[in-house]
Formats: C-alpha cells, structure tokens, sequence
C-alpha cells in the first residue's frame, strides 16, 4: 500500500516542497530523508493492529461516505487531569462517554511543557513525552487503543507554530549551537526586530508589546507570537519541517484519528507582511497533509484558524484540512442570544458555510479558548450593525457590564489602546445559569436552561461535527479559584477549565435538565439519517428572533429569543411530526415558538 500511496502522492509533495526550498542546493537529499522517513512511519503501522485497518478503511470512503460526515459522530474536548486525573483514569471514563453518545474525543494539550505557565500546555517540551502527572506514552497508547476498542476517534493537538523554551532544541539554541539557532528566529540587531513589529499585529498586548521577547543573558531577541516561553519555529529551515514531520508521524503512529492544527494561520513568515495567512502557509500545510497521506492515510488534519471568515475557509478542502473549526457559528450564536435577533447569524452562515463535499465543519458552542467575535463587519454592515460597536457591545453584555445581560463572563486580553477584548466563561455560565441559580429567580432560571437547550438542539442538527466542551454538557459554572494561583490568575481562561465532579449528584435540577435534553438530542441526531452529509438549506428570516434551516425533509427552526415567535410553513405542504417531543403539526400557515424553542420538523410521507 505505501508505494501506491508514494506514487500517488509524491508528485504533489516534492512540487509543495519545491515552492518553499526549491532554491537549496541541497533540495533532493531533504525529499531523500522525507522519504525514508515516511517509508518508516508507514512500515511501522503495517506491523499490526488497527491502523493498517483504519488506513485501508480511509482510502477505500476517501470519496464516498467519511466517517466524519456519517452523522454518527459526536466529539468533546477535555482536559486529561481535570476530567480523570490521567490517562489510565480516562479508559475508565468511557462508558460515560458512550452514555453520552460521544464517539470522538480531543485531549487538550498533554505532552510535557514548563511548569508554572504554560499556555494550558500548548508550550511543548517534548513531543514524544507525556507530563508526567498525566501518565506515560505507553498510558496514551493504551487508551487510543481502548478508544478504538470502542468505537472511539482519538484527537490531539499538533502544535507545530512553535515550541516551549524547555524544548531541546530551544535549550540548544539558547546555548548557540548554530544547527538549532536556524530552528528560530533569533537576532541581536534591535532594528531588524523593529522591522518585522512594524507590520505584526499583537495577539497578547497585555502580556508583552511587540511579537519578540528579549533573552537577557544572551542579548537578543526571539519570535514569540503568543508568549515569552514560546518560541516560533523558522519553517523557511528545511531542517525544521523534516523535524516537525518526524515529530507528527511519531504522534499517529500511537493510534490518532485527528491532528488539530493549533495556530496554522501563524507558520509562515515573510517581512513587510501581516505574518497570517500567507500563501506559503497554505503551501507548508499541503506539504505536511501529503506526508500524511503517503504515510498515515487515515489520519485527518483539523484547521485551528480564529481570523476573518473569508480567511478561515481557505484552509478548509481536501489538500489542507479536511475538518474546520467553525468560530463563526460560535461567536455569532452567543451574538444571536444577547441580541435576540438572528439576521447576522442567518446572513453570515448563509453566505459563508459552504465547503468542498468532502470536508466538513467542527460546530462548537464553547471550547479551552476564549470567545473571539470573528464576524466579517461586511456582512454586519449589511444588516445595519457597526463593527466595532457590536464588539464592544457583546464584551460589555458577557461580562455583566450591560443592563439587563444575564451573563457572568471574564475578560480576556483587554487591550488598553482600542478597549478590544475576549470573553471567558462555561457555557452555563454565560448562559444566564449562574445568575439565576444565585438569585434563585425561578423565571431567570427557566430562560437560562431553554437558551441552553435551544442552542444544544441547533448545534446538533447542523451538518459536521458538533462538539461539546466538558463539563458544560453538565451544565457546571464558572470557577473562580483560578484568581488564587499565581501561575494562572493572569489568564481568565481557567474560569472555565473546571475539574468534573464524579459523585453523581447535579449541584442544581437545571444542570441535570441540560444533561438529560443533551442527550436526547444526540439520539435523535445520531438515528436521523437526514442529519448525515453536508446538506443544507438556510431560509431567509421572516421573524428577526428565529434561525431557520432544512436539512432534506427535516426543517430545523429555532426561536433565538427569550419571547414567542412564529415561522411560516409554507415551504413545504405535508404535515410533520418533531423529533423532539413526537407532537404532529399540520400545514398551518405559521408555526408558534414559545421563548427558545427549537422543533426538528420532519416532513410525513
């Protein structure tokens, strides 16, 4: 199989390879390596066991039916040690994941990284190690197996912007071994890193001014996009993709269904430029999916790329990322409930959620990060909404800062020159769940668990994969205690990177209300056969608080708003039952929806 797979592929790869070090006298002998090293990788998942099967299974629905368009797939992203302790406590976890309808679950960063601050792990000291408070590879080898066993599809992140200041090759750098100096963009000459922040945006502005951080000791500075103990990696080094290869094929190779491809948009430098999105990251992508291809064909790459939408689905077809995050759905559900009016959610997903047959969405209502309002001001200019001023807006509402916003967010990165910030926060949380829990409003407490349920029911109706966060499922709010630890008092994420709680108990009937509708819903999607594939049909609003869409002969229609609603029926003439609550409803001209409520109409033949 892998010559096949060589002689298909390799034309593409060595023409991607040759864009970005074609000029090097030396281009052949690093296609040489690349291939000894993928013949390797190759051989390795041949020897036995599952991934031969899984390979062999994804090239025969390459073209047909993936089983990440099935319908049948449910995914949750979770912290190892806040969910289970670690990874042999995980496989234990299973059967709650199944209870759950869960078939597909992303293990928040776990290879080792700094103490202290670490970016939640996404400061990597090691590729091939695990923090050892989480297990050992052998313990996330085993349960990549036990997920299979069971139907399972194991994610994990790819974090290959840039690397921990713990990494060997970092430490090596640092002690100016000159191999490992060209591993990162280092410089003693101020002015040249003058040159490259007069054209960078500042993605932490109140962590450091500037994308570089000075190192004292040495005299010099080093790219750091995101924090001072992360270093960018120099990918216009051939030495440094082949390494990063070496490092991704190792990963799948313990038994990974997905790479997330964490801060993709960031891989590639040029001076004079924006540093995001330049076409040769596009290129540097396509190389790594077709090592992926030659090497380990069942393995999927899903795009992390929190930029303008137009920018987002660039990533997103079959020679880059097959799976997409989709921020935009996020960032304009939770701009749909402060609002109540759907006409920049049903505009934007409308114009912008096409993607190639083959690829599909990653739908999301909260995740480990924070909420970014990703919206194209285009289309919010279109429906008579400022940019600027629905951003700032949102922030106030989610942060409680608002009359009348039932909200409890933190947040996150303020910038003290534009007032631009984030929001944190479970999705309970933000919700309206805690206020009302606090207050013990019953009629607050009714409206937060709805918002919730309507969202929950949207989510997993629209074509992809929906993804939960953990511990919303449960409906769990906000931790404070984060603001009691030095080393994480300074990022307001950890107010919703909360530990589970295995007694059993609910803290409040309204959390166990979310948990029993949640996986209602997942049923009815999993048995829907209407729900698989990427069809869809947005309708044009008629009421400005409902969302509505039809997925063949289910039309989904959701009430964005915290008042009665109605929508025409007109576009289809049968009688139809809902999904939800079996109730039958006639052709009438217009269907009521009480505050937040969604129907799954699925049309009588």
């Amino acid at each position: 199989m892998y010559q096949e797979l060589l002689e298909k592929n390799m034309p593409s790869l060595v023409s991607r390879l040759y864009e970005l070090y074609g000029g090097r006298w030396d281009f052949y002998k690093i296609v040489s390596r690349l291939e000894s090293m993928m013949r390797k990788a190759s051989a390795e998942r041949n020897a036995g066991g599952y991934l031969s099967r899984l390979d062999a299974e994804a090239i025969a629905s390459a073209d047909d039916n993936p089983w990440y368009l099935s319908g049948k797939t449910v995914g949750i992203m979770l912290y190892v040690d806040l969910f289970a302790g670690n990874l042999r406590n995980l496989a234990g976890k299973i059967p709650y994941l199944k209870e759950l309808g869960v078939n597909y679950v992303h293990l928040m960063p776990l290879f080792d990284c700094p103490k202290g601050e670490n970016d939640g792990g996404y400061a990597i000291s090691s590729y091939r190690k695990v923090q050892p408070r989480l297990g050992t590879i052998g313990d996330l080898k085993f349960v990549a197996d036990e997920f299979h066993k069971n139907g399972i599809r194991l994610v994990l992140d790819f974090v290959f912007n840039h690397t921990s200041d713990e990494h060997v090759w970092a430490k090596k750098a640092r002690a100016g071994d000159p191999k490992f100096r060209d591993f990162y963009y280092i410089y003693k000459d101020k002015s040249e890193v003058d040159s490259w922040n007069a054209t960078l945006r500042e993605i932490f502005p109140t962590v450091r001014r500037g994308s570089f951080t000075y190192i004292e000791k040495n005299d010099e500075w080093v790219w750091t996009t995101f924090n001072s103990f992360q270093w960018d990696l120099n990918y216009s080094n051939p030495e440094v993709f082949l390494a990063m290869c070496e490092e991704m094929l190792f990963i799948a190779n313990l038994g990974v269904d997905v790479l997330r491809l964490d801060a993709l948009a960031f891989v590639w430098k040029e001076k004079g430029t924006v540093c995001e999105s330049l076409p040769k990251a596009h290129t540097l992508i396509q190389a790594f999916q077709y090592v992926a291809r030659i090497a380990c064909p069942s393995l999927q790459f899903k795009s992390e790329a929190i930029v303008h939408p137009d920018e987002v689905i660039k990533y997103i077809n079959p020679s880059e990322c097959h799976l997409s995050y989709n921020p935009l759905q996020m960032a304009l559900f939770w701009s749909t409930v402060a609002t109540r009016n759907t006409e920049l959610l049903a505009l934007s997903l409308k114009r912008r959620w096409e993607i190639p047959s083959s690829c599909a969405w990653v739908n999301y209502i909260r995740c480990h990060d924070d909420i970014g309002w990703t919206f194209s001001d285009e289309d919010a200019r279109e429906v008579g909404i400022d940019g600027f001023a629905h951003r700032q807006f949102l922030n106030k509402f989610f942060t409680g800062r608002f009359p009348g916003s039932f909200a409890c967010g933190e947040p996150f990165q303020l910038n003290p020159t534009t007032g631009d910030c984030r929001i944190c926060g479970t999705m309970a949380s933000l919700s309206g769940l805690e206020q009302a829990e606090k207050s013990g409003n019953p009629e607050l407490r009714r409206m937060a668990v709805a918002r919730m349920k309507m969202m929950y029911a949207v989510q997993m109706a629209l074509p992809g994969i929906p993804l939960l966060y953990a511990g919303d499922e449960r409906a769990v709010m906000n931790d404070y205690s984060y603001r009691d630890e030095k080393s994480k008092r300074d990022d307001s994420r950890w107010v919703h990177r909360t530990a589970a709680d295995w007694s059993g108990n609910f803290l409040h009937e309204s959390q166990e209300e979310v948990f029993e509708f949640l996986k209602k819903v997942v049923g009815i999607r999993k048995d829907e056969p209407l729900f698989a594939g990427n069809d869809i049909a947005f309708y044009d609003v008629q009421d400005s608080r409902v969302f509505a869409f039809r997925r063949g002969t289910v039309h989904v229609i959701a009430n964005f708003s915290d008042s009665a609603a109605s929508f025409r029926s007109g576009a289809w003439s049968r009688c139809s039952t809902d999904l939800i609550t079996g109730k039958t409803y006639s052709n009438y001209d217009a269907v009521p929806l009480a505050p937040y409520e969604v129907l799954y109409l699925k049309e009588q033949l």
